[in-house]
């Protein structure tokens, strides 16, 4: 018996999310098992780190599963998987790992991250990767309204506030780690570059313990009405305290989030958030 983890990057766009649903609907876990299904000759079930919901993307989901089969090396693992997966997925690294290993139990940290574009003009390269909120009322969203906003989420509280209506857990309790928020002018910013000075990008990085249905866009969602001018800061920590999803603002929408990593060893979300608090140190200062 083996346990393996898999390293995977995915377009979101293309499937009904990652949790494998009726027969007739394609999705992220049921593409994977049906490869894994093939290449190892069994049926084989995939434990994923969290279910990304239908639009949503990863970087560096990760992912695991129990078989019997001990004589593919992890080098054939991934090729193989690779040469059967659809183009909008991908294998980035497969390991042997303990048997107990368990990619949601036993992960410490999720980091996601949410670009959202602000543009006078249609920008369809990005319209799958990012929420494209066309204004012309507005040249740039408040960045440090929205700082002083996302400061009242930090340490561990109750996100109620921003779960998705009708989600069903045990606790609504989360610890966010950090939370930052950069921007850049469009034309300076990867994959698509445009000569448009009034177009923005804001990319929103978020690290917990754990994430409830739709936390981080509802959070973004906030968040983005805060640096339109709508709400005040403030309102933040009036909706985190309300408990109440009715308080809040609108989802942002699926396609400008990301999974982009998730951690295991304190060691190395200890280095991660030491980073990131260099960051934000230096973004201060400007």
């Amino acid at each position: 018996m083996r346990n393996i983890k898999l390293l995977i990057s995915y377009d979101g766009s293309c499937c009904h999310g990652w949790q494998r649903q009726r027969p007739h609907e394609v999705t992220l876990q049921g593409v994977l098992e049906q490869a894994l299904a093939t290449l190892f000759q069994e049926k084989i079930y995939v434990t994923a780190s969290g279910r990304t919901d239908a639009g949503v993307h990863a970087l560096g989901q990760v992912a695991n599963f129990h078989t019997q089969n001990t004589t593919i090396p992890l080098t054939g693992i991934k090729n193989g998987l690779n040469a059967l997966l659809p183009e909008y997925m991908a294998v980035l690294s497969a390991e042997d790992v303990p048997l107990d290993f368990h990619a949601r139990k036993h992960a410490l940290c999720k980091i996601y991250t949410y670009h959202l574009v602000l543009a006078h003009n249609p920008l369809p390269l990005w319209r799958r990767h990012a929420w494209v909120l066309r204004t012309n009322s507005l040249q740039k969203l408040d960045l440090e309204a929205m700082r002083k906003g996302a400061a009242f989420l930090l340490g561990t509280h109750d996100f109620k506030t921003f779960q998705a209506s009708g989600s069903s857990v045990t606790t609504t309790e989360r610890t966010v780690y950090s939370l930052s928020i950069q921007h850049q002018p469009i034309s300076l910013s990867p994959p698509f570059y445009f000569p448009l000075s009034d177009t923005h990008l804001y990319t929103f990085t978020i690290a917990a313990n754990g994430f409830l249905r739709y936390m981080v866009r509802n959070i973004v969602g906030l968040l983005a009405v805060i640096g339109m001018g709508r709400m005040h800061f403030e309102h933040v920590k009036t909706a985190l305290l309300a408990r109440d999803r009715s308080v809040s603002a609108p989802t942002a929408p699926a396609q400008g989030l990301f999974l982009e990593q998730v951690i295991y060893e304190r060691t190395t979300l200890d280095a991660w958030l030491a980073f990131q608090q260099q960051l934000h140190a230096e973004d201060f200062k400007k």
